[in-house]
């Protein structure tokens, strides 16, 4: 059995083209499983259209829940939840409750129980590209980081179930908890970024977040076109940060078109020049996959 890889692509912010870079990735890359760990807002099923083989419940933190029939209104609850929680007549508000537990272990009457509850839904499914695993988290619900691990632990199962080498998981935006839980243990991250401030912005914060993991980084810049000067700062920057950059996407409408027929680029027409980049930066990121644990990227991608 060959030895299972995971390949995160990220992008520090939202808009950038991750999806939609994601779901090429899925469609040339022909035995792997996806994971779209974007539980907060997941899209990745709109490209795709699954069929749901499994659904599951998410069970998450829980709120606290105090039994006044227990409670002696000493007020020690509401002193220290650091939270304000829990208001004067002793109600806890299951907005601002966390879900820390302070309150449970200070009480003295054993008046506060914290019971956990479903805060989602994962699924399992099959979709024209492979087996996909994703999920929809409760509205205002928190554990996303948590929701993100179980998927990557399932998809890991049923990778090593069935022999299947690759796993693509399209990662959510930003550099908080669900990032982290994307980032843990994976082979190689592609950062896919933009030619605007805040594309180069949020690309350094999710670099600086990569690299204390110690992980294979590259880099690709959609709609490279848009500004050509940033475009140049960017591969400027991911050479003196030992980013290995490994191509750029011009802007191309037929994309959103794609996108409307419910296809990836590459998919809906392999001539375009964004297709072709496409696959140049994929076939650049397939031999990167292959030759990752006895590494020489800069040789790879030349």
């Amino acid at each position: 059995m060959k030895k299972l890889k995971e390949l995160l692509v990220i992008s520090g912010k939202g808009g950038t083209g991750k999806t939609s870079l994601t779901a090429c990735f899925a469609y040339l890359f022909k035995n792997k499983i996806i994971v779209d760990a974007d539980v907060d807002a997941a899209d990745m099923h709109l490209l795709l259209k699954p069929k749901i083989l499994k659904k599951e419940k998410f069970i998450g933190g829980g709120k606290a829940f105090i039994n006044n029939n227990l409670c002696s209104s000493c007020g020690l609850c509401s002193q220290n939840c650091t939270f304000d929680a829990i208001s004067e007549n002793f109600i806890v508000d299951t907005i601002s409750c966390e879900g820390c537990k302070v309150c449970v272990e200070i009480c003295p009457e054993m008046a506060i129980s914290f019971e956990p509850q479903v805060c989602g839904t994962w699924f399992y499914s099959k979709t024209r590209m492979g087996e996909m695993f994703h999920a929809k988290l409760g509205i205002a619900e928190e554990n996303s980081g948590l929701l993100v691990s179980l998927l990557r632990k399932e998809a890991q199962k049923k990778a090593m179930a069935k022999d299947i080498p690759l796993i693509i998981i399209d990662g959510p935006p930003g550099i908080g908890c669900p990032v982290i839980a994307s980032i843990t243990g994976v082979s190689a991250i592609l950062i896919i970024t933009e030619p605007t401030q805040s594309g180069i912005h949020d690309m350094k914060r999710v670099l600086k977040l990569g690299k204390g993991f110690n992980i294979p980084i590259m880099l690709c810049i959609n709609k490279y076109d848009l500004n050509k000067k940033l475009s140049s700062e960017i591969k400027i920057f991911a050479k003196k940060n030992n980013m290995h950059f490994i191509g750029s996407i011009p802007y191309d409408d037929n994309i959103t078109k794609a996108m409307i027929q419910e296809k990836c680029i590459y998919e809906f027409s392999s001539t375009l020049p964004a297709s072709k980049a496409v696959y140049n930066i994929w076939n650049k990121t397939k031999k990167i996959m292959d030759n990752i644990n006895n590494i020489k990227i800069m040789e790879i991608i030349k």
